[in-house]
């Protein structure tokens, strides 16, 4: 199962992994998408976009229609979300024009913690 993990962490934390994979030689195993801050993570992961990730988790290739159709919203606000989560690289656009949803899951992870 391909899983993707949405993270916050610093640019320096997310800089020293790649760093340690680089010199290994090795891809990590799993696919990291990092956010500095939990407020971005939020303003990027809004409720509904996360229900688009539902509705197109899955399916394959589908255009931006028919995700609108599928979770019964409006197709402008659907491909602004569609920009928000292409921008973000948790969409992939695919030949033809229709977006796909490259995993088969989502792992969200961040730590509150006191100041």
């Amino acid at each position: 199962m391909k899983t993707v993990t949405l993270d916050v962490r610093s640019p320096t934390q997310a800089m020293s992994d790649f760093s340690h994979a680089w010199k290994a030689g090795k891809a990590q195993k799993s696919v990291r998408i990092s956010f500095a801050t939990p407020e971005l993570l939020w303003q990027v992961l809004t409720a509904k976009r996360w229900e688009l990730l539902k509705a197109i988790c899955g399916a394959g290739p589908v255009s931006i229609r028919e995700a609108a159709r599928r979770i019964n919203r409006d197709v402008k606000a659907v491909h602004g979300d569609v920009i928000a989560l292409l921008n973000a690289g948790v969409l992939d656009r695919v030949e033809g024009g229709g977006i796909v949803f490259p995993f088969d899951a989502v792992k969200v992870e961040f730590l509150l913690q006191a100041a």
